[in-house]
């Protein structure tokens, strides 16, 4: 188990490296509301990037950015691929939401079609150019489609190369060792 606690600003990177901790995650909640808004979908990938860039480079641990749904549609994906490599996260998460998402903890969320969602990761996979970027695929399916809907988009997204996955909001413990069983 790799704890990877959350920062949204240089600062809060350092605490977290000078804590022990081996990750940090560049929470896109915490980014936005530290800049006074709700996790909708309000910041613009440049602002995230600003944020994501003072993050990095405050420290020597690998961080994972938060890409929300890449921005847009597959094309805009790949341009969020090749900025957040610039940038040097070592891993980002897409999120299958609609455009404009919302923070997984909140009500009324939608998710794109598995398809939509797989012709994404198939352009981030396509456009990285360092093999050692971790492609994180995110599905917040599990709250509007239940357990097995996530699972299954899981799996193809695992399929299409996502390198790790994401399910959003398990119940408990037992939908945790489901979900492991079910995704290799």
């Amino acid at each position: 188990l790799i704890v990877a606690p959350g920062a949204y600003d240089g600062l809060s990177a350092k605490l977290i490296e000078q804590a022990g901790f081996d990750v940090v995650y560049a929470t896109g909640g915490g980014i936005s509301r530290s800049c006074g808004y709700p996790d909708i979908g309000l910041l613009t990938m440049t602002e995230v990037l600003m944020h994501l860039r003072c993050i990095v480079e405050a420290t020597a641990l690998p961080v994972i950015g938060d890409c929300d749904t890449g921005y847009g549609n597959a094309l805009n994906v790949m341009r969020a691929v090749r900025e957040f490599e610039r940038v040097g996260v070592a891993a980002f998460h897409l999120e299958d939401q609609i455009t404009p998402k919302r923070c997984g903890h909140y009500e009324g969320k939608e998710v794109v079609s598995c398809e939509e969602m797989c012709t994404k990761l198939e352009a981030a996979v396509e456009v990285r150019t360092d093999p050692d970027l971790v492609i994180i695929a995110r599905t917040d399916a599990r709250a509007m489609h239940g357990l097995d809907d996530a699972i299954r988009r899981s799996q193809e997204f695992a399929r299409v190369g996502a390198d790790m996955i994401f399910v959003e909001a398990p119940r408990d413990r037992d939908e945790l060792k489901c979900i492991a069983d079910a995704i290799d």
